[in-house]
């Protein structure tokens, strides 16, 4: 029974260490575990059909991302204190049962706070101990690591979407387009967002879970931006432009088929969509339908 319970402790630690790494150092490659617990928080908040509790999903899917690993760690080290406890630790007076004794020594360990009222006595004990201590530190130092790199992505896409919605607002108002433009600056202005398109479409696939930041300003939403972006680069490569313009936005046009490639094959079941359909998707999604765009 003890081999079992310490064995059971070993896999959810490794399950931990694991989910880490891959989300941490492994660009492409989604955890099942993780993974897994975003698009449940995100599936169960979209029931709610309204905007600003969509919204909420990505940080508190990112929160339960991260409590998960410090519980299942926690649970993991208390698994294999359990079978030893008092019996290998040095104990102070009013001793607790096995199983809150485990848990106060796993807790204080995996802070690295110590404890005070129990020691290991036993020598692997003794090893082992500041190692729960260290993958602790590795908990934190992760958990700040990811927002460090999570927030970036978000304000990328961000900028991105509201300089869409600028530059279309003031074609419109304006009535002039792109298009229209002087041939070396239309040019340029497709480039960089074609440019900035493919940076966002590769956050996505090194940070998945950047997907489940629903906007609920649209202004700030890519979802609500994107049929203006497209119907930007529909203009461009229109016959009659000069070639440099048509060049530009027909490479914008790529853009936008690898970033709706990317959310309809990471994001949407994997479904054959085209790019109109996938975007539509998007859209719908994210609670924010084209006549809202507008």
């Amino acid at each position: 029974m003890t081999l079992l319970v310490t064995i059971a402790g070993v896999l959810l630690i490794s399950l931990v260490v694991h989910d880490i790494f891959t989300v941490l150092f492994r660009p492409g490659v989604e955890s099942r575990f993780s993974g897994g617990l975003v698009r449940a928080v995100w599936t169960l908040l979209r029931h709610s059909q309204r905007r600003r509790v969509v919204g909420l999903a990505g940080p508190v899917a990112l929160a339960a991302v991260v409590c998960s690993w410090a519980i299942l760690l926690l649970l993991g080290w208390v698994l294999i204190y359990l079978p030893h406890y008092p019996g290998d630790f040095t104990v102070g007076a009013g001793a607790s049962t096995p199983l809150v004794g485990s848990i106060h020594v796993s807790l204080a360990t995996l802070t690295t706070l110590g404890s005070s009222s129990a020691a290991p006595r036993a020598a692997w004990l003794q090893i082992v101990s500041p190692l729960e201590a260290l993958i602790g530190f590795g908990l934190l130092t992760a958990a700040v690591a990811y927002l460090l790199q999570l927030y970036p992505v978000l304000s990328r896409r961000r900028s991105l979407a509201y300089e869409i919605h600028l530059l279309a607002d003031a074609q419109r108002r304006l009535g002039v387009a792109v298009a229209q433009m002087e041939s070396g600056a239309a040019s340029q202005l497709y480039a960089e967002l074609a440019s900035r398109l493919i940076a966002v479409e590769r956050d996505l696939v090194k940070f998945p879970i950047a997907y489940y930041f629903a906007e609920s300003d649209p202004r700030f939403a890519l979802s609500a931006a994107m049929p203006d972006l497209v119907a930007l680069a529909d203009l461009g490569v229109r016959l009659g432009n000069p070639s440099p313009i048509r060049l530009r936005a027909s490479m914008l046009q790529e853009a936008i088929d690898d970033f709706a490639r990317t959310i309809a094959e990471r994001f949407l079941s994997g479904q054959d969509h085209t790019t109109s359909e996938a975007l539509q998707a998007f859209e719908r999604d994210h609670f924010h339908p084209q006549h809202e765009a507008r």
